[in-house]
């Protein structure tokens, strides 16, 4: 190519990759590969390598910085950076209203609410359309200049562009503003505010593998997101895969409300909050801030609440400022999902595979609107490594519906008054004897016939994904445990309803129903059946799994006939099974070469348990060897009874995306297995598609 056309192509692949980059990040949306993307970065970064002369600062291979800095400079923001005022009820949000219509009562009041990102503060400024400073907040009014860190980030423009790509362009609205847009990209200045985020996918992947590399891990996406913005290095803000949000346009364009400042920065090229929108009234917000409550924990990113701000510009201007906060603007925050409160004791518990496991019993504490009594210490590493004891005041912390932990011990506080923990010597149910496995964290009682035991293993094999026996929940079990008319699962189908009625709560003509409904789930499908055994690693997938395979070596009708093919795999063979690793393979081995397992198969072939096979559908195996991932709220089926209709025409079902992955059927709100799959190209198809599919 002569250099005329090498500098042509070099133009033209700058923009194609600024095209993609606007589609993915800003609409949501991805036309080629993230491997066609990265070779056509490559041949861009090629080609300037051999021409330099033609590399700008708004080419994408300009993104990384080369010499780290020393210090950052500082910078002064021509506009103030403000913070915001916090509410944390109705009630409260209402008094806010009230206060700033009292304050302006001629002023235009409806509202634009978009989500509180839990992020990082940025002002960018761009001079004549080119991406020139992006500055920290600081304390307002200084901050600090992190714009070669800042370049990393891909949903970044460094070049501002109309983008015709978007229907927002299009928006009758927003042409009135488009001259004054373009002739400030062509000549002047423009400055934009957002927040810089990590999503939770990319965290959670930096600490498994600081983990791996046995380094201390990050505490939440927020710190590690500001820390990496404050890199001196910017090949280490590079390699944290940083997003940002823009919620600002500070350049007047002439923008009557604060909804039109979202549109002209999409238009530019930047991303932002498609959840946002505008509401006319109290209620709506309320609506609006329950029903993002609802969905946060399944958001890409951490959220703390909604920013509630005036919608017109002018009323907004009017309504001034309080201090360091706009009077225009609120912070309406979720309920904390954080608290501290006391530890009352320590209490281990003893699951169904044995692992003892410490329970912090707590004052009564109110996290995210539920009240916690109780919280997950995991292992006694995990207490020396909090340095707890009974008595501390603690930081709890509840993510969803995880059960809460504690994640910090105020040692300040403490009175002398407090209690060092200690792990019992002896199980703590049964008094039989404790293993803790060489380099493990878990102790285990190892008494087979450990009542605590055997109660946990009750509830699991009577679970929905096993036996599923309906009218025999946890307390009811337990309660026939206790009561010794019952010592392990098999014991359950010889209850008569005599047995039954000796314990409080049954009357005659309940027990008889439970009798008749526990006689009716004596036949099982040998995945379900695997799974209600509890063997260690195996979970529902893994049991249809092993189904399959253990068919396939011979008949299975009955307990007996499955433990006499299965006692005869090694890790080897087991091995060969897809998706089985040596942990899953050494459990199964392990589980079948105990005596007191083999009793319990045995027993349950004695009561009458039948293994029945899948009922085999009649229509064509369509879905033969293809692999489905679900994600989202279904509306026609239930997740099972999807899995199940996959299952009956020859599909199969994983609970992880990948390349070999065939289809990702998603539902309402999907989650990151959704992105995950865009991103390898996977084929996403609705519930729509699926029923065709099904006819």
């Amino acid at each position: 190519m002569t250099k005329q056309e090498i500098k042509q192509r070099i133009e033209k692949l700058k923009k194609e990759i600024n095209h993609h980059r606007y589609l993915y990040h800003v609409l949501d949306k991805q036309e080629i590969s993230d491997a066609a993307l990265d070779s056509l970065k490559h041949e861009l970064y090629t080609l300037e390598q051999k021409n330099p002369e033609f590399i700008t600062k708004d080419s994408p291979t300009q993104r990384v910085g080369g010499k780290p800095l020393s210090k950052f400079k500082k910078v002064h923001h021509k506009v103030r950076m403000l913070s915001l005022e916090d509410v944390f009820s109705v009630g409260e949000f209402e008094d806010w209203e009230t206060r700033i219509k009292k304050f302006y009562p001629s002023g235009k009041y409806e509202y634009f609410g978009e989500l509180k990102i839990d992020g990082f503060a940025i002002s960018l400024t761009y001079e004549n359309g080119f991406l020139k400073t992006a500055a920290t907040r600081g304390d307002g009014m200084v901050g600090e200049d992190v714009t070669q860190n800042i370049k990393t980030i891909e949903s970044i423009p460094l070049k501002l562009n109309i983008h015709s790509e978007t229907k927002i362009n299009k928006n009758k609205n927003i042409k009135k503003y488009k001259s004054n847009v373009e002739k400030i990209i062509e000549k002047g200045t423009l400055e934009v505010r957002g927040e810089i985020y990590m999503s939770k996918k990319v965290f959670l992947e930096i600490n498994k593998e600081r983990k791996k590399r046995g380094e201390a891990l990050y505490a939440n996406p927020r710190n590690t997101a500001a820390g990496s913005v404050r890199q001196l290095d910017s090949k280490i803000a590079a390699s944290r895969k940083l997003e940002f949000l823009a919620y600002s346009l500070v350049t007047d364009f002439g923008q009557k409300e604060h909804k039109d400042e979202h549109d002209i920065l999409s238009v530019l090229g930047f991303k932002t909050d498609k959840d946002a929108g505008v509401f006319v009234s109290v209620k709506e917000i309320e609506k609006f801030w329950e029903d993002v409550m609802k969905k946060r924990d399944k958001l890409a990113c951490q959220i703390d609440g909604l920013v509630i701000s005036v919608n017109d510009n002018a009323t907004f201007k009017k309504l001034g400022v309080v201090g360091k906060a706009p009077r225009g603007a609120v912070a309406f925050k979720f309920p904390a999902e954080e608290a501290t409160t006391k530890v009352k004791d320590i209490v281990v518990r003893v699951g169904r595979t044995g692992a003892l496991t410490p329970v912090a019993h707590l004052d009564t504490v109110s996290i995210g609107g539920t009240n916690v009594t109780r919280a997950s210490l995991h292992n006694e590493d995990e207490i020396r490594r909090l340095g707890l004891k009974i008595g501390d005041t603690v930081l709890v912390q509840r993510a969803g519906d995880v059960i809460p932990k504690v994640i910090k011990v105020f040692k300040k506080l403490r009175t002398g008054n407090e209690k060092v923990f200690k792990m019992p010597k002896k199980c703590p149910i049964c008094g039989g004897p404790i293993e803790k496995k060489d380099g493990g964290v878990v102790q285990k009682c190892i008494n087979k016939k450990c009542s605590a035991k055997n109660k946990e293993a009750l509830h699991h094999f009577t679970s929905k994904k096993a036996f599923d026996i309906s009218g025999l929940g946890p307390k009811i079990l337990d309660k026939l445990s206790d009561e010794g008319l019952i010592s392990d699962v098999a014991d359950i189908f010889s209850l008569e309803e005599g047995d039954l009625i000796l314990v409080e709560r049954f009357a005659e003509r309940s027990a008889s129903n439970l009798v008749e409904a526990i006689k009716d789930k004596k036949e099982i499908t040998l995945g379900r059946f695997i799974y209600s055994l509890g063997i260690l690693h195996i979970g529902e997938e893994t049991s249809i799994d092993l189904a399959k395979y253990f068919t396939k070596k011979g008949k299975i009708e009955s307990p007996m006939d499955f433990f006499n093919i299965a006692k005869k795999e090694n890790v080897e063979s087991l091995l060969k099974i897809s998706d089985i690793g040596p942990k899953v393979a050494e459990s199964i081995v392990s589980y079948f070469s105990d005596g007191h397992n083999a009793s319990l198969l045995q027993k349950l072939d004695d009561v009458g348990i039948i293994i029945k096979s899948p009922k085999v559908s009649l229509q064509k195996q369509i879905f033969k060897d293809k692999i489905f991932i679900l994600t989202g709220e279904l509306k026609h089926f239930t997740r099972d009874e999807a899995k199940e209709k996959i299952r009956n025409l020859g599909g199969n079902v994983s609970s992880s995306v990948s390349k070999k992955t065939d289809f990702v059927l998603i539902g309402k709100n999907p989650g990151s297995k959704f992105k995950k799959a865009k991103n390898l190209g996977v084929k996403v198809i609705s519930e729509i598609e699926f029923l065709k599919m099904l006819k």
